[in-house]
């Protein structure tokens, strides 16, 4: 899971990266695995080339935006 990007500003993980934290983040924010799941899901960005990435930054504020969840955890 340890990568670098070029610019080291890059804000996209792999979905596997994301796939091995999304069950302590919805833990954390009480909230059930198959909801973060679909976030994940409308996050994950299927460019031409190259394999498919998660946008990390997006994630996290449709995270922050659901109902009493917890800003704590976060991917």
């Amino acid at each position: 899971m340890l990568t670098t990007s070029g610019s080291g500003l890059d804000p996209h993980l792999s979905p596997e990266a994301i796939a091995w934290q999304a069950g302590r983040v919805a833990a954390a924010r009480q909230l059930p695995l198959d909801k973060v799941q679909a976030l994940i899901d409308a996050s994950t960005q299927r460019p031409l080339i190259g394999p498919p990435v998660v946008n990390v930054l997006t994630l996290n504020m449709s995270l922050n935006q659901l109902p009493s969840a917890p800003r704590n955890a976060q991917l």
